[in-house]
């Protein structure tokens, strides 16, 4: 179910997003939704292209393995950065 959000913005922001959305004939609140789950695609989650290399890479793959059972069975030390 879609939910409303609010938000606030600048003036330069919110012309940037109006002049798009006339752009493209579509609502305001479209062209930021869209913006929104572009950054999140991009950033917050790995492609396919970029999944496919990190399976390929098998000594990858062994230590991702290896380090999720160390943490599963709490084996290893937590080092403060």
């Amino acid at each position: 179910m879609a939910k409303t959000v609010t938000i606030r913005m600048d003036d330069d922001t919110y012309e940037a997003f109006s002049t798009l959305a006339a752009q493209e004939r579509r609502p305001l609140g479209k062209c930021i939704e869209m913006a929104a789950y572009r950054y999140l695609r991009h950033n917050a989650f790995v492609d396919d292209e970029e999944m496919d290399a990190i399976l390929r890479d098998q000594n990858l793959v062994r230590r991702l393995r290896q380090g999720t059972a160390d943490a599963k069975a709490r084996r290893g030390r937590f080092v403060k950065v």
